[in-house]
C-alpha cells in the first residue's frame, strides 16, 4: 500500500481529521482513508467510536484509524485531563471503541472510560476496523498493538534498523499471543532523495523503498507535500512513482 499525504497551502489551519475524510470519502470510491495520527485520548470513547463507525459506514469500509497521544500539554489541560495519564487513557479509549463497535448494547469498565449499556449502530461497515499506534517502541506500546491493533506506525525519525528491530519484536509478540504475525500492518516513510538542483529526485527517492519493505514495512507513506508544490500535479507524480514502485518490485 501507498499512502499519500497531499499538500495544503502555507497558510491553510490544521484541519480536523475525520471531518476531512469525510469530505474525502465522498469524492472517493477505493482510497484508504486513514489517519496519522488522530490523538484518541483528549476524545470521549462513545463519541469517537461513533464517529469512525460512521466514516466508515459511509466510505464503504474503507478507515484506518491511526491513533496516539500527541505531546501538546496544554490540549490535555484545555480538556481537563491530566497529561501524564495520557498513554492508559489511550488504551482505555481505543479498548472502549473496540467493545462498542463489537457488541450491542456494550458494557465496558476501566480506570478512565467506563459506561453500560450503551447503544452504538451501525457498527463500522469492516469486521474489524484497523487500529494503528504511533508512538515509540516500549513494553506498553507493544502490549496496546498485541491486544487492540493491528498495526504500528513508527515514531517520526526512525531509521530502517529502528524499523526493522520494531517490526520482528511486534511480529514476535503477535505470535506469542496467537496472534498471526502476518496480520500486522507496519508504516514507513519514503525517504525523499534530491539531486544536486536541490530537486526532488523521485528514481533515487523510489530506489530506497525496497529496503523498508525488507525492513518489516507493509505500508509505504508517501509525503506529496515534498513532492509537489499543487495539488493538480500530484496526479502524475503518483503515476510516475506506481511505475518506480512496480519497476523496483520486478
Amino acid at each position: 500500500y501507498v499512502w499519500g499525504r497531499f499538500p495544503v497551502p502555507p497558510d491553510a489551519p490544521w484541519l480536523e481529521p475525520l471531518t476531512v475524510l469525510t469530505a474525502l470519502a465522498a469524492v472517493t470510491a477505493q482510497v484508504r482513508l486513514a489517519t496519522g495520527i488522530l490523538i484518541a485520548p483528549l476524545r470521549p470513547a462513545a463519541l469517537l467510536a461513533k464517529q469512525v463507525a460512521t466514516l466508515d459506514q459511509l466510505s464503504g469500509g474503507r478507515v484506518d484509524l491511526g491513533v496516539g497521544v500527541g505531546w501538546q500539554r496544554e490540549e490535555y489541560e484545555a480538556e481537563g485531563l491530566d497529561f501524564e495519564g495520557r498513554g492508559p487513557r489511550l488504551t482505555d479509549t481505543v479498548a472502549a471503541c473496540r467493545a462498542l463497535w463489537e457488541r450491542c448494547p456494550a458494557t465496558f469498565s476501566s480506570p478512565s472510560v467506563s459506561f453500560t449499556d450503551v447503544f452504538c449502530s451501525p457498527a463500522p461497515a469492516q469486521a474489524r476496523l484497523p487500529v494503528w499506534f504511533g508512538g515509540t517502541l516500549n513494553g506498553r506500546m507493544v502490549r496496546r498493538v498485541v491486544e487492540l491493533g493491528d498495526g504500528w506506525i513508527p515514531i517520526m525519525g526512525s531509521t530502517v534498523d529502528g524499523i526493522a528491530e520494531g517490526a520482528a519484536r511486534l511480529r514476535a509478540a503477535f505470535a506469542d499471543a496467537g496472534r498471526d504475525p502476518a496480520g500486522l500492518s507496519v508504516q514507513a516513510p519514503m525517504p525523499v532523495v534530491r539531486g544536486d538542483d536541490k530537486r526532488v529526485d523521485l528514481a533515487a527517492s523510489a530506489a530506497g523503498v525496497p529496503a523498508l519493505v525488507e525492513a518489516g514495512a507493509t505500508d509505504v507513506i508517501v509525503h506529496l507535500g515534498a513532492l509537489c508544490r499543487d495539488v493538480a500535479d500530484a496526479g502524475p507524480v503518483l503515476r510516475t512513482l506506481a511505475e518506480r514502485f512496480a519497476a523496483e518490485a520486478g
